[in-house]
């Protein structure tokens, strides 16, 4: 279905496929490829240390002359304008890219220091990036942060257990056109695999399957993007079912709705 193939991010008028694929939890670089040849080109290039997969596929990639094809976002978790400066530099010589399309400002539950911003404008300014994001755990925060023209997009938590996002977030933004709020990314779709085990959902159901979780985030149309984080080939391959399958039936919003609000009812986490 075309709804969960390609869309707009928000304000930067870049088109992005729904599904987006980050690269520190450990796939192969082959997973990556058969992403991109499904029509996925959003690729999250994060801070964990097994990202050597998504390296090599973004170099490959590049290398056939799709550079322009892909959206690719770097994050870094600094808090200083000179660190995220060097952090930066020193992973797109290790991409080999002349420049990112996204510095994703990681974990941000109170604003941006100035200085951090300011670093971020410079980046954009030399061309070395060309949009802005943030993520972090304060929804509060994004919806205030909104109404500020140097941030270009949001990655969000939200997924069947967490749908606090719908009231606090998108509810806060303009519906009718996305031109005119931020690019929303989403993240911990299947809830850190809570939703994906059998002690952990209620015991008359069957546990959800990730297809079912990306779907779930797909399903909201002001997710442009749902973030999927793949440990191996077979986790990119469940990921990328929930393409094939498309938006969610009213029953199966249903059921997962249900899961979600046991999984969360149970959950002692702070998250």
């Amino acid at each position: 279905m075309d709804g969960f193939r390609k869309t707009i991010l928000g304000k930067t008028g870049i088109q992005v496929s729904r599904l987006g694929f980050g690269g520190s939890y450990g796939a192969p670089g082959e997973a990556f490829e058969e992403a991109y040849d499904k029509g996925c080109n959003y690729f999250y290039f994060g801070s964990g240390r097994r990202k050597a997969g998504m390296r090599q596929a973004i170099k490959n990639l590049c290398s056939k002359g799709k550079r322009s094809e892909l959206v690719i976002a770097v994050q870094t978790y600094a808090r200083k304008g000179i660190l995220t400066d060097y952090l930066f530099n020193r992973t797109l010589k290790s991409l080999g890219l002349k420049y990112a399309d996204i510095l994703m400002l990681g974990w941000h539950n109170s604003t941006p220091s100035q200085s951090l911003i300011e670093m971020a404008l410079k980046l954009k300014e030399k061309g070395l990036i060309r949009f802005i994001g943030m993520s972090g755990h304060n929804r509060k925060l994004f919806a205030e942060l909104a109404k500020d023209d140097r941030l270009d997009l949001f990655q969000i938590r939200y997924n069947a257990a967490h749908r606090g996002a719908e009231e606090e977030v998108f509810s806060q933004l303009p519906a009718n056109n996305p031109s005119e709020r931020p690019g929303i990314i989403s993240y911990t779709a299947t809830r850190w695999g809570q939703l994906l085990q059998t002690k952990k959902i209620p015991p008359d159901e069957k546990p959800l399957t990730s297809a079912d979780c990306y779907r779930f985030a797909m399903s909201n149309r002001s997710v442009d993007i749902c973030l999927c984080g793949p440990k191996n080939m077979n986790e990119a391959k469940s990921a990328l079912q929930a393409l094939e399958m498309g938006p969610l039936t009213s029953e199966e919003m249903d059921r997962i709705k249900k899961i979600g609000d046991y999984v969360h009812s149970k959950s002692k986490s702070l998250f």
